[in-house]
């Protein structure tokens, strides 16, 4: 039994395959981002799922692909703790880049590949192999345009007291705004990046908000400046995005390209239909 993963900081998706490529499992945990949790909350979360763990002695093949898997500390993090449970198995881990590229593009061609979900990422992938020219830093310093980016700027716009009033206080029916109920969740919780990305859905809601679209349209301009342009042809390939954010703001995003003079590609909320098919397709 063959266990694909794709692991994102907010869910994580299991499905196992068989030698005849069929489905075996499908299922759910959360995030497993080894940058943000510990290895005690990581095997955790994969150990309190029923189907993973009754299957742990059959599964003698991983492949895992990580948001916060970019180094290696942290990629050997998640491979100890899988081999911890999955004791028969051999294991690859990656980090979810590598995800996007293998189910968003087709083989052999060229293109760059964005994620924009919870965090975010981009690449260049030349058809054999993917190139980065940033190196992440994490949420706090870098994932423009993703969730909690989003999250991030709304907290602090309503905070600084810059969300118009009407919105302001929609936001506040919504969600819980407490100081310290926010406090608690950033700097004594697992998963900040995570639960700041639960407020970007108040803004996709509100997108049409001259506030909302003026906050949108500054992030999705960052992330194309900031990571996207940083390959000098980009404006000869098409753009590829995995991810709800990129899902949701689809027309925005279109937008903010077009005016740089860059095509959009395929956009798919989660890559890890396309990503099984890869496998299924290298066996």
């Amino acid at each position: 039994m063959k266990l694909i993963i794709d692991s994102g900081s907010t869910k994580t998706d299991w499905i196992a395959i068989d030698v005849s490529n069929n489905i075996l499992l499908e299922t759910h945990t959360l995030g497993l981002n080894p940058q943000v949790l510990t290895e005690a909350i990581i095997e955790e979360r994969i150990i309190n799922n029923y189907d993973l763990y009754r299957v742990r002695n059959e599964v003698d093949s991983i492949n895992f692909y990580g948001a916060g898997c970019g180094t290696e500390p942290p990629r050997k993090l998640i491979g100890d703790v899988l081999k911890s449970i999955f004791q028969n198995a051999s294991i690859s881990v990656k980090e979810d880049t590598f995800a996007a590229v293998y189910a968003i593009t087709k083989p052999g061609d060229s293109s760059i590949v964005c994620i924009l979900g919870t965090g975010s990422n981009c690449s260049f992938f030349d058809g054999e192999t993917v190139h980065q020219k940033i190196t992440s830093l994490g949420y706090i310093l870098m994932d423009d345009a993703s969730g909690n980016y989003f999250g991030r700027q709304l907290l602090r716009d309503y905070y600084f007291n810059k969300i118009p009033k009407p919105l302001a206080k929609s936001f506040a029916k919504e969600f819980n705004l407490e100081a310290e109920e926010i406090k608690t969740n950033l700097y004594k919780k697992a998963n900040p990046n995570t639960f700041l990305a639960t407020f970007a859905k108040f803004l996709i809601v509100n997108k049409n908000e001259p506030y909302a679209q003026t906050l949108i349209n500054k992030g999705l301009g960052l992330f194309i400046d900031n990571q996207i342009l940083q390959f000098d042809n980009a404006k000869e390939l098409p753009i590829h995005f995995i991810g709800s954010i990129a899902y949701y703001l689809k027309t925005e995003l279109e937008s903010q390209l077009i005016s740089r003079g860059l095509k959009l590609g395929r956009i798919l909320k989660k890559p890890i239909e396309g990503l099984v098919s890869y496998h299924q397709s290298q066996s």
